[in-house]
């Protein structure tokens, strides 16, 4: 997997990519980087990447100029133009479909991933209408910053390309099956008088298996209740999954007629 990053602030990116996991698969070539600076590609001596938008309203606007040769920089046909064989392109917006678990999948399996980090209000439509594929969104706020949702996006499909991570430790994550991940602990045994759950010491992994499932279904009812309605939904989860749902379901009504 290759990551292009398109940023008036190069250096936000090269930090991230320079640590940890991340920097392990790029020394054992799995993953690739590259970041393109818009400002080299603007042509007054100023390095001017923004003005004022048509039609009045606050803020600046990136132009279009810079980002379009930026952009034509690292696509690899022979006119520089935008086709079916280029990269995917994205545009990190708050206008744009919500970011989670499936789509990250989705753009783990590509080859390239070409992203544009907008500043300032934004970038101009044009550049979206010519180039992007994608506008996508991390969530539903405003950040004055798109190198920081492109490094929610790496991060999340990095993770996800064979052999950066063992495949065993995906398996049960958060929203790895519509569940999230169960609590986890580790030394001490003991830690401020609070002991391991003692199912974990035992050494019996099916009744530590189940207590881990029981758990992540407890958490996700508890925390994200409309996964468990969304798997329910989209027949995700399994015959064991369900009995434990409906299980819990009885028990929280009749602790709740109880109170009542």
């Amino acid at each position: 997997m290759k990551y292009t990053v398109l940023t008036l602030f190069p250096e936000i990116t090269d930090a991230f990519f320079a640590t940890s996991i991340m920097a392990k698969a790029i020394k054992r070539g799995i993953i690739e980087y590259k970041a393109v600076n818009i400002r080299d590609f603007a042509t007054d001596k100023h390095k001017t990447c923004d003005d004022a938008p048509y039609g009045g309203g606050p803020g600046m606007l990136m132009l279009p100029e810079p980002l379009d040769l930026a952009i034509k920089s690292v696509l690899p046909s022979e006119n520089s133009v935008k086709t079916d064989e280029n990269p995917r392109i994205i545009y990190l917006s708050p206008s744009g479909r919500p970011f989670n678990q499936e789509l990250a999948r989705e753009l783990a399996a590509e080859k390239e991933l070409i992203l544009i980090c907008g500043r300032y209000e934004g970038i101009d439509q044009r550049i979206i209408d010519r180039y992007v594929d994608d506008e996508i969104s991390v969530g539903d706020y405003v950040l004055s910053s798109g190198e920081v949702a492109a490094l929610a996006v790496i991060d999340a499909t990095y993770r996800l390309v064979d052999d950066v991570i063992r495949a065993e430790s995906l398996t049960e994550e958060s929203f790895s099956d519509g569940l999230l991940e169960y609590p986890q602990f580790t030394r001490p045994e003991i830690f401020d008088t609070i002991k391991v759950p003692e199912v974990l010491l035992s050494g019996h992994h099916e009744q530590i298996r189940l207590w881990r499932l029981e758990k992540r279904v407890e958490k996700t009812l508890q925390q994200r209740p409309d996964l468990i309605q969304r798997g329910k939904d989209n027949g995700v989860f399994n015959k064991e999954i369900n009995s434990i749902i409906e299980r819990l379901v009885r028990e929280a009504e009749g602790d709740k007629n109880e109170r009542n």
